[in-house]
């Protein structure tokens, strides 16, 4: 049958693609690299909707560009498969978690293969293989057998750390972390430790370190939860309870980095609103450390950090965190019952909420006063949610003057308010100015900068505190009680956390009976029989977070069967970093932080060359869905069409849009939809339709708005939906999806055939000469696409063919001089449709990613004549046409010879004759 049939062509060109190996990319130090990679995707069991592929078509377009421009392009693909919903489904159905994830990421790669994209998939890395997180624990070892050197500014193995201990003992040592975790002991003492006081004594330093830390701890799915799997106290998945626990875990020493992961994002090329992101989360701040005695507890400090130092004599209460170590100590018994409730439902509210709410007002007072240390007053000691055990010391002098939060606060709790600077203005609200002459004590009479200064001198002269840079960013939560994980490759002797030998990696998730913790409450793996280290040493219990695996895989793909190391260095010289990383903004503080800081830390040890994993990053829109509804009478079960609804009290209720078309209804595929509709009456549009509403929300199975892929595909063709998706607006925005539009694209994609085959028949190209015009079009767009597809602005090339198709088809134009390179151009976009017709203007089979892109030539572009308004006295009369070539001075005879001047100049003699190259005549007479 004559015509475009994408169905035959696509499934063609994939099978020649997967079975010639057309994308697999080698180490080639001749050619220059290019590495594109999409985010690692969870398999999960829904598969792709229309949604999804939006930034893989993109980056298989910059991907096939980049091949045509003579690079060498590494495009892989695999899949994050380790987490918590096979975890959960594993719980329901007793099925173990490989099972469903490997039957999810088979959907996904059916999925992925039918939209034709160039992955080199003899790459596929999958983080639940034990081949893969074999070198995830390898780097957690060397995360745990490292520290932080101060002095050198970055990550040195332990060994320099124990040299140290063996000269000097611990003084004089700068390391990043906690110092009040470490012990002083001299050289002497050290050599005197047993093995376990010597590990004592290191663990504190170590990057990777266990340390009793507040955790969102879900009784329900029985494990440690992040900030993101929590919102409004309940567990993303499933809405169960969370509460603040204080428990042992394992932590990496993200905040070692915090000042160069601020430096390296002036490097990158990002969006700003990512980098900003970043920025806040690191939160870096300069301020000072003060100490605050306790009132009868001679024993008892408190501890806070603050940016403004210089309001210290407007600091008029303290908070505490309600989880800080020193609440019981210091609670009297009148206020025991108030702050124990208090703290109980702070255990119900994640970080994330209580930071997010600055609106609700609350706290418990202690009882227990703190003194001033500049006003020698004594003032109230409160708990409230709005402090953080982990941010600085989980304690804040509160400034109500000053501070917008603690004014509120204060004013609620009838608390004293104090002014602290002249300039300012504190009647309605709190006013932070630091302009203006300072009221009180040491600093009466000088300005911040003097304050400052005086304050933190004082404060050092005093031994009760410091100058200091603070960081909001927290050490990294790197244990999770779940199963479907990398096991952490800790074992314990006497108590003793020890790293598993390097060479008894990787340390393999074992078979367990039940997916749920213990009985007693130990993890999952709690449940594995005789599952010890060497036969006698327990294993940790806790399995890595779900970014673990994601943090590296960016290397791992430069190198993935290597057996002998976790990315081979001529690989990893060759190909550095990812050029070209797309993936969605929700990222920016989980996986492209981590990311970013492992590979510092790999930087540091002399094991990879480039300073940042991903140099470019793009996040792009999404696609939203068309939602559609129907209207039902209420208290019947009678369905009234849009245009009528007016008429009847009605409710709507979501449809699913695979059983509309062009807004109407197919009435008996909805009775068929649901057995509720069954028997379902309609009333229609007098045409005989039943037409429904619209809305564009967000793609969501609930909303029955989700669109399949694989249906369009089979409708309308991979190479359209490609198109489609990347002509509905700029990538990175956020775009409404409408199915009835599909028509559109592939209809241009008809019209492009028959440029090849007229009127459907048979191939016809020809070799005639072009004419001017035909080229002329044909370099139009060559530019075009260039421009567009390295600004990544994908949409606007999509309608740039699109009028090139038209203009040729307007030409008649079967010319292969001109269709060659078209096809190039549109090879990115459009591969199945490409190669077929490559193959039919007689070159190799599958040879057309490899071609040259069409060199763009100015001289197509030069109009051979130029239209001329031409004005007397700068008012235009009359457009004349005059070769491109024509000096002023031919342009002048001209319009002297014509009969312009009698017909316009009412017989007077021109005084002078402007002439703007190009543009335009002006005479003046």
């Amino acid at each position: 049958m004559p015509g475009y049939h994408p169905q035959d062509i696509e499934k063609k060109w994939q099978a020649h693609w997967k079975e010639h190996h057309t994308f697999k990319a080698e180490n080639q130090p001749e050619k220059p690299k290019y590495y594109v990679l999409d985010m690692f995707p969870y398999p999960s069991g829904a598969g792709l909707h229309v949604g999804h592929p939006l930034g893989y078509i993109a980056s298989d377009i910059v991907s096939r560009y980049k091949r045509l421009r003579g690079f060498n392009v590494l495009h892989p693909m695999g899949f994050d498969s380790f987490g918590l919903p096979a975890e959960q489904y594993a719980i329901q159905t007793g099925q173990h978690p490989a099972l469903t994830t490997e039957q999810n990421i088979d959907t996904y790669i059916k999925q992925l293969s039918s939209l034709g994209f160039s992955y080199d998939w003899s790459r596929e890395v999958r983080t639940s293989d034990p081949a893969y997180y074999k070198w995830t624990q390898w780097i957690f070892l060397k995360l745990f057998n490292s520290w932080y050197n101060l002095d050198t500014d970055r990550a040195e193995p332990l060994k320099t750390l124990l040299e140290k201990f063996e000269q000097n003992g611990s003084e004089g040592i700068r390391a990043a972390g906690d110092e009040e975790e470490r012990h002083a002991f001299t050289a002497g003492q050290w050599k005197l430790f047993s093995e376990k006081q010597r590990l004592q004594a290191v663990h504190p330093y170590r990057l990777a370190y266990q340390q009793d830390t507040y955790v969102n701890w879900c009784p329900g799915l029985g494990t440690v939860l992040s900030n993101d799997e929590v919102k409004d106290g309940l567990s993303e998945r499933g809405g169960f309870p969370v509460e603040r626990r204080l428990m042992p875990q394992w932590n990496l020493r993200i905040t070692a980095y915090a000042d160069r992961l601020l430096q390296g994002l002036d490097t990158l090329d990002w969006p700003d609103a990512v980098k900003e992101m970043q920025r806040n989360w690191i939160g870096k701040s300069i301020g000072a450390e003060v100490t605050f005695q306790v009132q009868g507890h001679e024993q008892a400090q408190i501890k806070v950090y603050t940016t403004r130092v210089d309001t210290i004599y407007g600091a008029t209460f303290l908070v505490l965190a309600p989880e800080h170590e020193l609440v019981k100590e210091l609670t009297t018994p009148a206020q025991l019952q108030a702050v124990q409730d208090y703290q109980d439902a702070t255990k119900r509210r994640s970080e994330r909420d209580r930071m997010a709410d600055t609106k609700t007002v609350s706290g418990a007072f202690t009882g227990a006063y703190a003194i001033n240390p500049f006003t020698n007053e004594p003032i109230q000691i409160w708990i409230a949610d709005y402090v953080l055990a982990g941010y600085g010391t989980g304690a804040v002098m509160a400034v109500p003057s000053g501070d917008q939060r603690d004014y509120v606060f204060a004013k609620h709790f009838n608390l004293p308010i104090v002014q602290v600077v002249d300039q300012q203005q504190i009647d309605e609200q709190a006013d932070p100015t630091k302009e203006g002459i300072y009221l009180h004590g040491l600093i009466q009479g000088q300005n911040y900068k003097q304050a400052t200064q005086t304050l933190i001198q004082e404060l050092e002269q005093r031994g009760i505190g410091k100058g200091k840079t603070n960081f909001r960013i927290r050490d990294a939560i790197f244990g999770r009680q779940r199963y479907w994980g990398e096991p952490i490759p800790i074992y314990y002797k006497d108590g003793v956390a020890y790293g598993v030998a390097e060479a008894d990696l990787p340390l393999v998730l074992p078979e367990i009976d039940e997916y749920k913790p213990t009985e007693t409450g130990e993890p999952p793996l709690g449940r594995a029989k005789d599952w010890k280290y060497k036969g006698q040493y327990e294993y940790e219990l806790s399995t890595m977070p779900g970014w673990a695996g994601s943090s590296w895989y960016y290397l791992r793909y430069m190198d993935p069967h290597n057996a002998e190391r976790f990315v081979g260095q001529e690989a990893e010289q060759y190909w550095q970093n990812v050029d070209l990383y797309l993936g969605g903004a929700e990222h920016a503080t989980g996986h492209l932080l981590y990311s970013r800081f492992w590979h510092l830390f790999l930087k540091d040890l002399g094991l990879v060359t480039a300073n940042e994993p991903f140099q470019k990053l793009i996040n792009q829109g999404m696609i939203l869905g068309r939602s559609n509804f129907v209207y039902r009478i209420n208290g019947t079960n009678t369905f009234v069409t849009a245009g009528k609804k007016g008429d009847h009290q009605t409710t709507a209720l979501h449809v699913d849009v695979n059983i509309v078309d062009n807004d109407v209804l197919d009435v008996e595929a909805f009775r068929n939809w649901r057995e509720e509709y069954a028997n379902a009456e309609f009333i229609l549009e007098d045409n005989g339709t039943y037409v429904v509403g619209v809305e564009v929300e967000k793609m969501s199975k609930s909303k029955y708005n989700v669109v399949n892929p694989d249906t369009l595909i089979e409708k309308f063709g991979a190479d359209a939906l490609r198109l489609y998706e990347m002509f509905l607006g700029p990538l990175e925005q956020f775009k409404p999806w409408n199915t009835n539009g599909m028509s559109g694209v592939a209809g241009f994609l008809k019209k492009l055939w028959r440029l090849y085959h007229p009127q459907d028949g048979d191939f016809a190209v020809t070799d005639e000469a072009p004419k001017p015009a035909e080229l002329k079009a044909l370099h139009k767009v060559i530019r075009k696409v260039e421009e567009d597809i390295e600004k990544f602005s994908f949409n606007t090339t999509v309608s740039a063919l699109m009028i090139t198709v038209n203009e040729l088809t307007a030409l008649d134009c079967h010319k292969r001089a001109i269709l060659e390179p078209l096809v190039v151009l549109l090879s990115p976009y459009a591969p199945h449709l490409a190669e077929e017709l490559w193959v039919k203007l007689g070159h190799e089979a599958g040879s057309i990613s490899h071609a040259q892109y069409p060199e763009f030539r100015e001289e197509y572009l030069v109009e051979d004549t130029v239209n001329y308004p031409v004005a007397i006295n700068g008012k235009v009369r009359e457009t004349l046409q005059f070769p491109a070539t024509a000096t002023p001075a031919d342009i002048e005879a001209a319009v002297r010879a014509s009969d312009f001047l009698p017909r316009f100049a009412d017989g007077k003699e021109p005084k002078k004759f402007i002439v703007v190259p190009g543009r335009m005549v002006n005479v003046v007479v």
